[in-house]
């Protein structure tokens, strides 16, 4: 087989349909973000380096924790004390007292008995998933249909039966489970928030059928987690209810700004999940910096309620702007942002022409991430944005979707948002 052409190929099909990956290199300097410098790797030598006063408006580390002095120090300590890396598997020598104490404060954060750290929340679901519906005889998944990647992978790898419910519809996935014998185990896996939709969850409503029909629940809260709820404990704990889903998973690398994944739920369910996942058995634990690094940030999220609210002001002032100037977006309750431009070709080209035009930097979101027609430029705001910044990019949008329409009127929101 001549897998050089072959493989070539399939790259080149896919390049040809518009669905072609390329990462732009972003200098994420902690004085200046969202300002920051970008690496054009296709520009001549001598210019390689331009657009120094780009605008990020797409970072995930919604509070800007990744910055944050106190976690910053507290990391440098503790490469300084033992080094950088783990040394090797949680069971080979590889478990230090940062990675305890880190499931320790998760666990706490959460208000649950337990939690498991895992290097991504991708391989938390994966590994979670897997294990759990291959383990539990004749098990049946319920999902929605817009869950992330992880969670598809992780109950296709387990090879169990699986219906997909209407995102977010409470009749089409009480439909399904009323067709399945209630002896029979289940489990439904949700997201708390969609991350390119920006749509929000009702747990409530996902628990009470879970124990209706005697079924488990899976919560995928990744991009809740240090935005919602008390103290950024997220969305199943903002209905009261995180005590009564089954397991949570979630990020450190958001709302948090490190890196690394986690479950926490009731021992039980993580003893098990310690005990016969491989994806966590099998390999390297995360660096004790990290791990200790992690601690402090879930320490100082708890306390920013002033920045969560400048998120969600912020956020309402983009979508009032947005829709006054008929640009098109999903408008949801959440703090994410979709702009349409539904063809993946355009997408590329309008985020083309914010970066080298006016020094906005939003990642084009296409397929296979959203499904084929409804790519975007995915918005999302962190307290550092200013009312200027939020002003630029309405007028950069307004610009490249045609739209002069006139301006918003905003002197309710502009004076609370000038901080």
């Amino acid at each position: 087989m001549d897998y050089k052409n072959y493989l070539k190929k399939q790259t080149d099909e896919h390049r040809a349909k518009g669905f072609e990956r390329t990462f732009t290199s972003v200098y994420r300097y902690k004085d200046t973000f969202p300002f920051t410098k970008i690496n054009f790797f296709d520009c001549p030598e001598e210019s390689i380096y331009h657009n120094t006063n780009t605008t990020i408006w797409c970072s995930n580390d919604y509070l800007n924790m990744s910055h944050n002095p106190d976690v910053i120090d507290r990391m440098i300590e503790v490469i300084k004390t033992v080094g950088t890396g783990s040394g090797g598997t949680r069971n080979i020598s590889g478990s230090t007292p940062y990675h305890d104490q880190l499931e320790e404060d998760i666990a706490n954060f959460h208000n649950r008995e337990k939690a498991l750290i895992f290097s991504s929340a991708y391989i938390a679901n994966q590994a979670t998933l897997s294990t759990l519906c291959k383990r539990i005889e004749n098990i049946k998944v319920f999902s929605d249909e817009l869950n992330h990647a992880s969670l598809i992978e992780g109950i296709k790898n387990s090879k169990a039966e699986c219906s997909i419910f209407k995102h977010n519809d409470l009749k089409s996935l009480e439909n399904l489970l009323s067709n399945c014998e209630i002896d029979r185990p289940k489990i439904i896996v949700f997201e708390s928030l969609y991350s390119m939709d920006g749509t929000k969850t009702n747990v409530s409503d996902y628990v009470k059928l879970a124990k209706k029909y005697n079924a488990l629940t899976y919560l995928d809260e990744v991009h809740a987690i240090g935005l919602y709820g008390s103290g950024g404990r997220g969305v199943a704990q903002e209905c009261g209810i995180s005590d009564q889903v089954d397991i949570i998973n979630g990020t450190l690398a958001k709302g948090f700004g490190q890196i690394g994944g986690y479950i926490t739920g009731d021992q039980y369910l993580i003893n098990f999940i310690k005990s016969f996942a491989s994806g966590f058995i099998f390999t390297t634990s995360m660096m004790p910096a990290i791990a200790a690094a992690a601690s402090k940030s879930i320490e100082i999220v708890t306390t920013l309620n002033k920045e969560r609210e400048k998120i969600f002001l912020k956020a309402r002032y983009i979508k009032k702007n947005l829709a006054e100037n008929g640009i098109p977006f999903i408008d949801s309750e959440s703090h994410i942002i979709p702009v349409l431009a539904y063809d993946e070709k355009k997408v590329k080209k309008y985020s083309k022409i914010l970066l080298e035009e006016h020094n906005i930097y939003i990642q084009p979101i296409f397929y296979p991430t959203v499904p084929k027609g409804s790519a975007r430029l995915r918005i999302t705001v962190t307290p550092k944005h200013s009312i200027d910044d939020i002003d630029n990019l309405i007028s950069a949008l307004r610009m490249i979707f045609g739209k002069y329409t006139k301006k918003s009127d905003d002197s309710v929101l502009r004076p609370v948002l000038n901080f």
